[in-house]
């Protein structure tokens, strides 16, 4: 499977955005200067795009190519506003299910967790620019091309899409330990969207702070935590469950 699509070169990339492409994340070399270097700065900027500075080393390892301290991945899928998504959502169901991923970064996590989504008719899935796994050709193959199915959205942070949701008649629960409340005591039924968090750190609290229910699953065993695409599993199959 190949991975996602580079460009590089300040002007190319200059060019792609303009052009609306769909760039998943730009990397740029540290202490760069130049007229051509800030017009891009401002372009990524503007358009939330997700960037890193990085030594030079490391842009030599992406690409062998002329890149003048600037290389791009172009993501193969669409990123949603997350406004336009619920408009779309709410014509076909008023009780949409949504997934926040909150700074998930493994792409076999996100891949998998994106093959569920499909197979238990998750209306869309949140992420946020900055610290989530990429859409690339592990994340592909991983989600059996699930990734083409499921609608995905990016924010500048996942509170603004809790906040949002609220705001839309969406009640927000997030999976996490830090409850007496297992998922079998959250009503599932309704409008709702489940926050999974990221493999070591699980939900910022600052977002754990904003959402209305926390649940977490019941462990019997000596292991304190499972994988969370398999976690991710059984919350939305319990909302599959309660829902039909």
């Amino acid at each position: 499977m190949q991975k996602t699509t580079q460009i590089f070169g300040l002007r190319a990339i200059i060019e792609a955005i303009n052009a609306n492409k769909n760039i998943d994340k730009v990397f740029l070399q540290k202490g760069l200067k130049g007229d051509l270097f800030k017009e891009l700065e401002s372009l990524i900027n503007h358009n939330r795009i997700n960037a890193s500075y990085v030594p030079i080393e490391k842009l030599n390892r992406l690409t062998q190519n002329n890149h003048q301290g600037a290389v791009a991945q172009i993501s193969p899928i669409k990123f949603y506003d997350i406004e336009e998504l619920h408009e779309q959502v709410l014509e076909k169901t008023s009780t949409p299910l949504y997934l926040l991923l909150d700074q998930l970064s493994d792409v076999r996590n996100f891949g998998a967790i994106i093959r569920t989504a499909e197979c238990t008719g998750v209306n869309g899935i949140i992420i946020q620019s900055k610290g989530a796994a990429p859409v690339n050709g592990d994340t592909i193959k991983t989600s059996a091309g699930a990734v083409f199915k499921v609608p995905i959205c990016r924010v500048s942070h996942i509170k603004d899409a809790v906040f949002f949701l609220q705001a839309s008649g969406v009640k927000v629960i997030a999976a996490t330990e830090k409850t007496e409340d297992t998922l079998y005591d959250v009503d599932f039924k309704g409008a709702c969207a489940i926050i999974m968090g990221s493999e070591g750190r699980g939900i910022n609290p600052s977002v754990i702070k904003v959402a209305d229910y926390k649940a977490k699953l019941p462990l019997l065993g000596d292991i304190e935590s499972l994988n969370v695409s398999v976690a991710c599993g059984a919350f939305l199959y319990e909302a599959v469950r309660q829902r039909r």
